[in-house]
């Protein structure tokens, strides 16, 4: 439990000096969703996405929500917390420290919680097209839904961010996301496009992957999401 409240207490802390510094922009969408996997069904989701630029320090806060009824029972049920702070002593190389946590109701684990710290390039920083790449260390506690036991292991995250400006008013991202460890290995790729029809209204589709290498038998390893909805900036 140490390094984690480490990690967290330094991420917070260069949270809360980029809350009191400068002003935040970001995104929200809210859409419909098709779902194939572990459960197939049609519902709604909500994803927020903030950021705050200050010289060389860089914060990011997001959070994520799918909710599905099917026969009026709940059959998905998933929410995610993300946050990370980067700092640029290079013009592109920079530090980073993040913290993800994950509440799913239809995997086998009730939680995952991960924190880990390192190193990303800005491999491709131009106006029309943005491409980062990230590596680090970090640790991973999780809880099993079916034995309510308390996992902890060591990880690596790596990651891989893609932004493609077409036009004035289209842009295309993936942002790939692997988190691996002695028990289990996640990892998550969104694809999407979004078109501004107004300065802070667009419309956006999405297509998520998510996988849990380690499953218990009867559960499948992967998930997929279909989104389209409304993309409103701020």
């Amino acid at each position: 439990m140490m390094p984690i409240r480490i990690l967290a207490g330094l991420l917070c802390g260069s949270l809360a000096t980029g809350v009191a510094s400068a002003e935040w922009s970001g995104k929200g969408r809210i859409g419909g969703v098709i779902a194939r996997g572990n459960s197939d069904s049609a519902t709604g989701s909500a994803n927020l996405d903030v950021l705050n630029e200050l010289e060389r320090w860089h914060h990011k806060l997001g959070g994520s929500m799918l909710r599905t009824f099917t026969e009026q029972e709940t059959s998905a049920d998933r929410w995610e917390l993300r946050a990370e702070s980067a700092f640029e002593p290079a013009k592109r190389a920079f530090l980073f420290g993040s913290m993800r946590y994950e509440n799913d109701r239809f995997t086998d684990y009730s939680f995952q919680g991960t924190a880990a710290i390192g190193y990303g390039y800005h491999f491709i920083a131009t106006e029309a097209t943005k491409l980062d790449g990230k590596i680090g260390v970090g640790i991973r506690r999780t809880e099993l839904r079916v034995t309510s036991d308390m996992e902890a292991d060591d990880i690596v995250r790596g990651a891989l961010e893609f932004e493609r400006k077409l036009t004035d008013t289209t842009l295309v991202f993936n942002r790939f996301l692997v988190e691996t460890g002695p028990a289990n290995t996640f990892m998550q790729n969104r694809l999407g496009i979004e078109v501004k029809m107004t300065e802070a209204l667009g419309l956006g589709l999405t297509h998520e992957v998510r996988r849990n290498t380690a499953v218990l038998p009867g559960t499948r390893n992967s998930d997929q999401v279909f989104t389209a909805g409304v993309v409103v900036g701020f």
